[in-house]
This record gives C-alpha cells, sequence and structure tokens, in this order.
C-alpha cells in the first residue's frame, strides 16, 4: 500500500461530506466515488450511513454493485457505518424483497435492530483497538449483528442494560463495520483505526 493512500467514500447516498471531513484530517488522500471509474481510482472506500435499501438501488442503478463486489472480494479494505454494515453483511435480516449487499463481512445483520428514527441514541461502547477510552456511539435506526463467522473480530459491544452484548462494531481482514455513526462525534479514532488497516493491508 502507498504511503498516503487514497480512501474513497461511496457518494450515493448518506453522510459522505461528514466522512470526507474526518478523512481530510488524517494523512491519506480523498474522493467520492459515484461510479465504476472512480471505485478503480481509491484503494479503500468508506461505505457510509444512510438509508440501505435507497444505497443498494442506486448502487445497481450506477452499475456499481457488481464492481463493488469485485472490489472488496479482492481485497479492497472497506469500513461501512449503519447502512455501510449492512451493505457488507454476507447476510441480512429484515430487508425488504430484493434487497442486495456488496457482502464481504462473515455476518448477519439485522435492519433497523434498535428501532425507528425515534429509538435513536448514544452509548459509551468499548472499542477495541481504539484505546481504553469508551466510544460515544451514536446510533440511529441503527442495524446490529446477529452472528458472525469464524474469521470476524468482534471489536465493540453494547454495554447494558436492555440490548447490553449486542455486536455492534466488526472486523474481518481489511473489512470493518459499525452499527452506529462516528462521523458525527468529533472524535476521530475509529477512522484513524481504518486508516491504520488501510495503510497496513498489503
Amino acid at each position: 500500500m502507498t504511503a498516503r493512500p487514497t480512501i474513497g467514500v461511496l457518494a450515493l447516498q448518506g453522510d459522505v461530506a461528514e466522512h470526507l471531513h474526518v478523512l481530510e484530517q488524517m494523512d491519506v488522500r480523498t474522493a467520492k466515488v459515484l461510479g465504476p471509474d472512480q471505485l478503480d481510482t481509491v484503494d479503500a472506500l468508506v461505505i457510509p450511513g444512510g438509508e440501505s435499501t435507497t444505497m443498494s438501488k442506486l448502487a445497481v442503478r450506477y452499475g456499481l454493485l457488481e464492481p463493488l463486489r469485485k472490489r472488496v472480494g479482492a481485497g479492497m479494505p472497506a469500513y461501512g457505518t449503519c447502512a455501510g454494515m449492512i451493505m457488507l453483511a454476507d447476510r441480512l435480516l429484515g430487508g425488504i424483497d430484493g434487497q442486495e449487499t456488496i457482502g464481504g463481512i462473515d455476518m448477519t445483520v439485522r435492519r433497523n435492530a434498535f428501532g425507528r428514527q425515534t429509538e435513536s441514541f448514544e452509548a459509551a461502547v468499548p472499542v477495541e483497538g481504539v484505546g481504553e477510552e469508551p466510544f460515544d456511539a451514536v446510533f440511529i435506526r441503527a442495524p446490529w449483528v446477529e452472528s458472525v463467522g469464524p474469521e470476524v473480530t468482534v471489536l465493540g459491544r453494547v454495554p447494558g442494560p436492555d440490548e447490553a452484548g449486542r455486536i455492534v462494531a466488526v472486523r474481518q481482514g481489511g473489512l470493518m463495520a459499525t452499527s452506529f455513526h462516528p462521523e458525527l462525534t468529533g472524535d476521530a479514532r475509529i477512522h484513524r483505526l481504518f486508516v491504520d488497516i488501510v495503510k497496513g493491508h498489503a
């Protein structure tokens, strides 16, 4: 990997500007990815929060779904937040009929698991790899991970009481996903972890 990699943000829908703002503070180049040609120019990709069904449909419409699957399958590092977690899941519960994902992480994700917009909340989540201080995680219509395969490392779980133990952060090789939105917090530790993964990923 180059010393200063280019990290793209999938710009179909969602928190694109917020992710770019965080990444631009780090030693990386950034780019918006709206089509296959732009995807070819990046070393890694952030898939933002938003609406997973809309994102899936737009990826198909823009001819991006299969190229995304190929790049992720070939080892491109990617980080998905909220809807992006859903997009990186191999298996989806609670999706609409025909909803497609990119896949890549051997996990089953439940869409809107924590409830609708009115059930949005914040929680202090200990996250492996970002230091001892818990991460002030913002959950908005968030999914959770129902189960993971043997190659997946669980990085974070929601503390009690109601949803205690639910998996909300995972990593598999160069792929990472969180149920929550670190781009909305002013805390860059999760993005820094992903940049470190990108720089260290062969």
